[in-house]
């Protein structure tokens, strides 16, 4: 008998005692390449949960499922599906999902159903926030497509389905995996997929999205695997004209073949559609983009601040971008600024030489704010950045409260600069 006929009459089986364990069976929901899954409501908690079960008993079987299961299980942000428990009944395997009331973006990506582009870039932008704490957290998707993105009844996005995804510290497997419509150019050549084959994939459902056309099609799989690595889609605006040129330029280069013409993070594609959004919004006032929060609440640097205390820094601050090669802060200067880098990598340099390398998530410029003098060190961007730049005068109407994280915060940074260049000294005298 084949695993797909051992599966159909386990599930019977199972349906007709209407539940599995603690877990009551109330409906189906649906089934994909992993598994199947149904409506159940938990016994214990007294909630609905959608429970995910194997769709065979094989090894690979359960590999699949598990993998999913430790991927997402590591993750808990607003925008991925939330996994409640795994385990084995009988001879299959499953797991317990929070359950969203919704549809897939797959009805969405229809010429008759398409959504109003402010709400096609909040829902890309939202994903985008739940890929890089993914990325952050050592995951990478492998898999996204319109259909493992659900939309909620409040048009909340929640990306779903880890069943091929990779962890960083985990061997990765050779072979394609993925859907071929959606796959990268470094995937279809099996090379290993990288955050960056995550956005290749989001900038084709957001292609999608906006126009109700695949990126890449075919007849079959070959030629759409020719297409992806040899030819460009068709430009947004010939078939939406009513598109502003800035959704041309990211559609470009989130679907760049070369990694280096790719964004460079899902950070640096989420602060584009930010511009084309408030491109095509009318102003509201001073009213900060709930987003833009939720997405510094990931940075490191604030991972003791609330959501009201960022907030609060609105007043202070901007969000800029500043290219490879650009100086940002000059040895001798005076001024009041100093800055947090959300993206890329900046060298800090004394006299021509190089004393320290800021990475994502840390600060730099903050020892003219705290001593009140002249800069002792001069900053440029490595690579392409992505900064908050911050007004020490304005920060000092901040609350009382907020100062002293940035302080806390500010000794944090100081104290792993000293460390890792105590570090690099004493590497240096042992070769």
């Amino acid at each position: 008998m084949s695993n797909s006929s051992v599966h159909e009459k386990f599930i019977s089986g199972l349906m007709d005692t209407q539940s599995m364990g603690r877990y009551k069976i109330i409906r189906k929901l649906g089934q994909g390449g992993s598994g199947v899954v149904y409506l159940a409501r938990d016994a214990y908690i007294q909630r609905q949960v959608a429970l995910k079960i194997s769709r065979g008993i094989s090894s690979q079987s359960r590999k699949k499922l598990f993998l999913e299961a430790q991927s997402a299980g590591r993750l808990s942000h607003p925008n991925i599906l939330a996994i409640y428990d795994t385990g084995l009944y009988k001879e299959f395997c499953y797991i317990i999902m929070e359950y969203v009331e919704g549809e897939t973006l797959k009805k969405y990506c229809r010429p008759q159903h398409l959504l109003p582009i402010d709400q096609c870039i909040e829902i890309v932008f939202k994903v985008c926030s739940a890929l890089s704490y993914a990325h952050q957290h050592g995951v990478i998707h492998r898999d996204i497509k319109p259909s493992n993105i659900m939309l909620d009844k409040q048009g909340t996005p929640k990306l779903t389905d880890f069943g091929i995804a990779r962890i960083s510290e985990q061997k990765s497997e050779k072979g394609v995996w993925g859907t071929p419509s959606y796959m990268s150019p470094e995937q279809l050549k099996e090379e290993t997929g990288t955050h960056q084959s995550d956005i290749f994939s989001l900038g084709c459902v957001m292609y999608e999205l906006l126009t109700g056309q695949r990126a890449f099609t075919g007849e079959n799989d070959f030629a759409i695997i020719y297409k992806i690595t040899r030819e460009n889609p068709t430009p947004v605006r010939e078939l939406r004209p009513d598109l502003p040129k800035i959704f041309e330029d990211i559609m470009r280069k989130a679907l760049a073949k070369n990694l280096e013409a790719r964004y460079a993070s899902c950070m640096d594609l989420a602060y584009d559609l930010r511009v084309a959004l408030r491109g095509i919004m009318l102003p509201k006032g001073d009213k900060k983009v709930e987003d833009i929060i939720d997405l510094l609440r990931q940075v490191p640097f604030f991972h003791n601040f609330t959501r009201e205390q960022i907030e609060s820094l609105g007043l202070a601050s901007s969000i800029i971008k500043v290219p490879e090669g650009k100086i940002i802060v000059t040895e001798g200067d005076i001024d009041d600024t100093f800055y947090i880098l959300l993206n890329g990598k900046v060298k800090i340099r004394k006299n021509d030489t190089v004393i320290a390398k800021i990475r994502a998530g840390e600060c730099f410029g903050e020892m003219a704010y705290i001593a009140g003098k002249a800069r002792v060190a001069s900053a440029t961007a490595h690579t392409n950045c992505l900064l908050m730049k911050i007004s020490a005068t304005l920060m000092d109407k901040a609350p009382d409260a907020v100062q002293l994280l940035f302080f806390k915060n500010f000794a944090r940074t100081l104290s792993y600069r000293l460390e890792k260049s105590s570090g690099l000294k004493t590497g240096s005298n042992s070769k």
